[in-house]
């Protein structure tokens, strides 16, 4: 199916993006106005005093009923998000109001996987606690004695771009590749050297269960206590997805009580944590966590920019090299 039309003449960008972004759509005829960390109230009247015809955001500016509304009213056609998910955007009332949400899917995915690796590793050799042992003066070989990845068995729970880079990466070191992913099939699995099985095949032989699924009410504290009590005592969780998929408080208990061996957590239900829980959980000597940082390398930065600006020119302009990789929602006009 062709791509829609839609007329875009000028943009609004209200967070912090990668130049490339702003040049790429003045290069292609769209002017810009960047206006960065405006409160609702001021992103609604800038919305309304500049009659934009597309919003570009990542994941500080909230697009809440209220913004979509009053951005409809004055001409707001496009809502990009530059990264992936649209979490802080409310894509119903966007498609209620006749707005189209795209996000850039491919962006991110190598960093993400990246980062990924890398917290598996750092759980299975304690990288960063043997880290700060030395640098305050500890000498503590035996203390972080660590395992091997090789021959360990790694669950991956869904197999889109992001799981399946880090099943390709996790064979090269040795590792079994199980999977869960409700919308491929058995063959399209084993095409990438992945096993597909239930979740509930996947809980008792993994010895690490990686998250590559996006938050929605099914995916909600998916790893729970009943899931740990499935599990192989000592499995060892990562998240680069998003918080909430992970109980934060069924992991801090399976830590305490050693059901789970550690967790590398990239993202969590808080941003920045706030709550005592979170805190205590951040805390814990078993686990890893980085500020949200699965995207946050200078090349994903450009790719997410300048793939959310080619859609713009993409719908804009049909006949341009571009094309629309990242529509989230469909119009009941057909677009």
């Amino acid at each position: 199916m062709s791509s829609p039309r839609v007329s875009i003449k000028k943009v609004l960008i209200s967070d912090a993006c990668d130049p490339a972004c702003a040049t790429l759509l003045e290069n292609n005829g769209i002017e810009v106005q960047s206006k960065y960390k405006l409160p609702t109230d001021a992103l609604i009247a800038e919305l309304k005093a500049g009659l934009y015809d597309g919003l570009v955001v990542r994941s500080d500016t909230k697009v809440t009923k209220a913004v979509i509304e009053a951005g409809a009213q004055y001409g707001l056609k496009v809502i990009g998000r530059a990264g992936t998910g649209v979490d802080n955007i409310d894509l119903d009332s966007a498609t209620n109001a006749g707005i189209l949400v795209l996000n850039t899917p491919g962006g991110n995915s190598n960093s993400a996987c990246e980062l990924t690796c890398s917290l598996i590793l750092s759980l299975a050799r304690n990288v960063p606690q043997g880290c700060q042992s030395l640098k305050e003066g500890r000498w503590d070989r035996k203390l972080y004695m660590g395992t091997e990845i090789k021959e360990k068995t790694i669950g991956i729970l869904g197999l889109g771009r992001i799981g399946r880079e880090v099943a390709y990466r996790m064979q090269a070191f040795g590792m079994k590749t199980v999977g869960y992913d409700p919308f491929i099939n058995k063959e399209a699995a084993a095409k990438f050297g992945v096993e597909l099985l239930t979740l509930e095949q996947i809980w008792p032989i993994a010895d690490y269960i990686t998250i590559h699924t996006p938050l929605i009410e099914q995916t909600r504290n998916l790893i729970n206590d009943d899931v740990f009590n499935k599990c192989k005592k000592g499995v060892k969780i990562i998240n680069v997805a998003r918080g909430g998929i992970v109980d934060e408080a069924a992991l801090l208990r399976a830590l305490n009580n050693e059901k789970c061996g550690g967790a590398g957590l990239d993202v969590l239900t808080e941003e920045p944590p706030k709550s005592s829980e979170l805190k205590t959980l951040i805390s814990h000597p078993k686990v890893i966590a980085t500020p949200h940082l699965g995207a946050s390398t200078l090349e994903a930065q450009v790719k997410v920019a300048e793939e959310v600006a080619q859609q713009f020119v993409a719908l804009t302009n049909p006949s341009s090299n571009y094309s629309l990789s990242g529509l989230v929602n469909k119009l009941k006009n057909g677009a």
